[in-house]
């Protein structure tokens, strides 16, 4: 799944729950919230005063690092 600007909060948190870790990081504690999750992460941000760009940037660093190979 490619996560945009435009994906909304319930879309990326049911394809992978760590990125709720990675929202509360950047200062958005609401990620449980009923409320949140129509919301688009623009929207999201918008509202916690966060750069999306920075958000999407850390989120897509998350699933990245989840892609890579175990190392022994």
């Amino acid at each position: 799944m490619e996560i945009t600007k435009d994906t909304t909060m319930g879309e990326m948190l049911r394809y992978d729950m760590g990125i709720a870790g990675v929202l509360m990081q950047s200062g958005m504690h609401c990620v449980g919230c009923p409320s949140s999750i129509g919301e688009s992460l623009e929207m999201a941000c918008m509202v916690h005063g966060l750069d999306v760009e920075q958000v999407l940037a850390d989120i897509n660093a998350y699933l990245d690092f989840k892609k890579q190979p175990a190392q022994a």
